[in-house]
């Protein structure tokens, strides 16, 4: 080899050492200063799985513990940090009311299982037909950019332990610009014969925060003290809880104000879900999707909304949760609706 060769061949074999070494130096360095990780971060931990998102705290999904027997989500925070649920009973707070301590954060249960209750059912309540629902495996857990995700699998058990229904349960959750949303793709398989019967408790569950109310607690002796700034609408544009409850819509908002800023949260019903939900939906904060709700609903003895399963029968549904600022129509909500529609 010449010299002039040889000394190129030293030169570029010496920047390619030094390209490397740079480039390893970089990459540590965006992994040791945050510029490397996730920005949607699952983490799962001894009794919960944590979100965080932009390195913030989202929500807890919380598997065990106290006086609950369901797993549930809690806290729940617009983009801007703003807890949209209520803290009671996990969090004694000044002014909250105390009705209801089984409305915990938000869960997925039903007051009428083969007669068993998934609803109203507290460990301390008196109550003898409480089931109970167990997380059985955390699997599938994914960080990343822009959404992160976990799959559960839980057992819903009668009470003398016995299994009824294995429910399989993806949640994913996505940080759009200005936006907090939560997507569930829930499969029930029953383990023996099940009748989810006609009933106003039930499905998909979420405790507003107080001052999100459009009223008072129901409770006349209720301990609650906070404003109520509240506003329910459907995706008819129909508003408040006398004019919503018990009908069916693609999606119900919840709309208000916290500490000075207007903030809402809606949820979408998928148009495949089988059957549809009516909303039991209340001016003192509770937001319900509700499947098996027919003639409860509409007060018409004629009509049944229950649903029975044959052993490995299964059941599928899909419910999107967005966490907004403003309400119905700053947030465009029958866009992010279509949007939802395209992408599923």
């Amino acid at each position: 080899m010449k010299s002039h060769d040889a000394q190129c061949f030293l030169f570029h074999s010496a920047s390619g050492r030094i390209h490397k070494i740079v480039s390893q130096a970089l990459l540590l360095f965006a992994l040791t200063t945050g510029l490397g990780r996730a920005q949607v971060q699952v983490t799962s931990q001894e009794d919960r799985v944590h979100v965080e998102i932009d390195g913030k705290p989202f929500t807890d999904f919380i598997l065990r513990g106290g006086e609950a027997m369901k797993p549930y989500l809690h806290p729940l925070r617009s983009a801007s940090g703003k807890i949209v649920t209520r803290h009671f009973p996990m969090e004694a707070v000044e002014g909250e009311p105390k009705d209801h301590p089984h409305q915990r954060g938000l869960w997925f249960a039903h007051e009428r299982v083969n007669g068993f209750d998934f609803w109203n059912n507290e460990a301390n309540y008196k109550s003898t037909n409480r089931g109970r629902i167990t997380v059985e495996k955390i699997s599938n857990i994914k960080s990343g950019a822009d959404a992160g995700s976990v799959h559960a699998t839980l057992n819903w058990l009668d009470p003398k332990g016995a299994k009824l229904l294995e429910e399989s349960r993806e949640m994913v959750f996505r940080k759009p610009a200005g936006l907090r949303i939560i997507d569930f793709d829930i499969t029930l398989t029953a383990a023996t014969k099940i009748i989810f019967g006609d009933s106003k408790d039930g499905v998909f569950g979420i405790r507003l925060a107080p001052v999100l109310q459009e009223s008072a607690s129901e409770q006349r002796s209720s301990t609650n003290q906070l404003a109520h700034t509240g506003k329910i609408t459907n995706a008819e544009g129909q508003e408040h809880e006398k004019a919503v409850w018990g009908k069916p819509s693609n999606w119900m908002d919840y709309a208000g104000e916290i500490e000075g800023e207007k903030v809402g949260i809606a949820i979408f019903d998928h148009p495949q879900n089988s059957p549809r939900a009516r909303w039991h939906v209340r001016g003192y904060g509770l937001f319900a999707a509700n499947p098996f709700g027919l003639r409860v609903f509409t007060g018409d003895k004629s009509q049944d909304g229950s649903v029975t399963l044959e052993p490995g029968g299964t059941l599928h549904f899909r419910y999107r949760v967005v966490i907004h600022p403003g309400d119905v129509k700053t947030a465009g909500l029958s866009g992010l609706w279509d949007e939802y529609l395209k992408g599923h």
